[in-house]
């Protein structure tokens, strides 16, 4: 069964919040993996988790079976307890006063989850996760560039 799965890490972070900002994502496939990073001068902890994600998916090159597995409650919880989708379907409003934050980003990533079959696993960051860490390495590599 996974051998047909793809494993996608991911972590991000910032420098501050806002702040410069960075994010990594490992993708394991059978025995191939590649590493991805990224990151913004000016961003917040939140979009910079969103967009490892995000960047994840977009570096599938056909439709995958994926499970995301990531420290982000804001991610998982938003995806898992259908969040999101209440979101876009209330015009990207929490609730009737509040607005949600990262409308972009969540669109992005709910058209990536109408492509891909993706299930999504939450792990406690800075608790040893080999993958996780090294997302974690690659998101504060990046974004020490801005600093």
């Amino acid at each position: 069964m996974t051998d047909n799965i793809v494993r996608i890490y991911t972590d991000g972070g910032c420098s501050g919040n806002p702040g410069p900002g960075g994010w990594g994502a490992v993708l394991e496939y059978g025995d191939k993996r590649k590493e991805l990073c990224g990151g913004e001068r000016e961003t917040t902890n939140n979009r910079m988790e969103l967009t490892a994600v995000i960047s994840g998916l977009k570096a599938l090159k056909r439709p995958c079976k994926a499970i995301v597995t990531t420290d982000s409650k804001y991610v998982v919880d938003a995806i898992t307890q259908g969040w999101a989708k209440k979101w876009r379907a209330q015009g990207w409003m929490r609730n009737k006063k509040d607005k949600a934050l990262n409308p972009d980003l969540w669109q992005q990533l709910l058209e990536l989850l109408e492509i891909h079959e993706v299930s999504f696993c939450w792990v406690k960051g800075h608790a040893g996760h080999p993958q996780n860490e090294r997302c974690d390495e690659l998101a504060v590599t990046y974004y020490q560039k801005y600093l």
